[in-house]
């Protein structure tokens, strides 16, 4: 995984990236998902950072520990992972967005026909 240094903290990126494995149904409600250590290794990171990014996602209803067993995705994970990102985006990515369409005189209508293509390929 590729951190971007000028964007938000890495755990937040880390949560991110749990939250897109949930919302893909790669990683699915009640299964176990790697450990700390596993997915520090994995994204060549310190394990304190994913563990403070599967704390973050405990706070928030996505994950849940079993004591000795590891962390799983809770019941309603896949719900709480989409709320959570379309809040983000809402706030943080969207207003960006917003700017480049207002700075290259996009419209919306202009973006219809390339968002309709885009579903196509992800359905």
């Amino acid at each position: 995984m590729q951190f971007n240094n000028n964007a938000q903290a890495i755990y937040l990126q880390i949560a991110d990236y749990v939250c897109e494995k949930i919302m893909l149904r790669e990683w699915m409600p009640d299964g176990k998902i790697s450990s700390v250590r596993e997915l520090a290794i994995q994204l060549e990171v310190n394990p304190n950072t994913v563990a403070r990014a599967y704390e973050f996602l405990k706070q928030q209803d996505i994950i849940y520990d079993k004591r000795g067993i590891g962390y799983f995705i809770t019941t309603e994970g896949s719900k709480n992972a989409a709320n959570y990102r379309k809040q983000e985006f809402l706030e943080k990515e969207l207003p960006l967005f917003f700017r480049n369409m207002y700075l290259l005189n996009i419209e919306p209508e202009d973006l219809k026909a390339k968002y309709e293509k885009f579903k196509k390929q992800y359905s």
